[in-house]
């Protein structure tokens, strides 16, 4: 898997007010979850960029007041308008413990299908696995080369050695349609997955981390009934 090192500075001083004047200084607040403490810290938002926009899941060293930690980034945190970075979370991850993390799904071989006019139907680009850090790998290789229009690779197929597959077992992960279904819509089912930058370490959201908030659309008005 690939490595990301990065040295950064803890935070002394927490809180709402804090954490703008860190974004007015182009420093972005992050907390390190999942050890013996949290671990508050900042770094300059440059530093980021070939963590988070990327295909590829990373295993962070991060070096922090130098004492190492490694880590997998879990979640970003957007401006709704600006798109800037506001905050980010890390899980800390341990050599001897498995960790739980999303891996791309890459597609090798050509397809019987495709080839005789079906179209691809990629629904899976990530796929949840546990396993020690030592086994991870950077991406999960499936071979479609036998996959005929109308077949499906679902989860429950995909076996690696060391690693669980953590996906319902009936979640189809790539599939070949002909093209006439295409043209109608057919097999279109809408699949959410995590962005590359927070598909990382499975855990619930923490408190006190600085959200941004979305608010909920206006729910449509009833029409006036006319008067008898």
């Amino acid at each position: 898997m690939k490595s990301f090192n990065i040295k950064v500075e803890a935070r002394k001083n927490l809180g709402k007010k804090q954490s703008r004047a860190l974004r007015l200084n182009k420093q972005i607040p992050c907390v390190l979850y999942g050890g013996k403490e949290n671990i508050h810290f900042s770094a300059n938002e440059n530093a980021f960029k070939d963590l988070i926009y990327s295909h590829h899941v990373h295993l962070v060293d991060l070096d922090i007041d130098n004492n190492k930690h490694q880590a997998f980034l879990k979640e970003v945190q957007f401006h709704p308008v600006t798109d800037k970075i506001l905050h980010m979370d890390f899980i800390e991850v341990f050599p001897d413990k498995p960790a739980v993390i999303s891996i791309p799904v890459n597609l090798a071989g050509s397809s019987v299908g495709i080839l005789e006019g079906g179209k691809l139907r990629h629904r899976k680009r990530y796929l949840k696995v546990k396993g020690l850090i030592k086994d991870l790998p950077e991406t999960i290789e499936i071979d479609i080369t036998d996959l005929n229009i109308g077949q499906s690779v679902l989860s429950g197929d995909l076996s690696f050695d060391k690693l669980e597959i953590l996906e319902p077992k009936r979640a189809a992960v790539v599939s070949v349609i002909s093209s006439r279904a295409a043209a109608r819509g057919m097999g279109e089912e809408p699949v959410t997955e995590a962005a590359p930058a927070a598909a990382a370490a499975a855990a619930e959201t923490p408190e006190g981390v600085d959200a941004v908030a979305t608010p909920a659309p206006e729910q449509p008005k009833k029409p006036e009934q006319p008067k008898k």
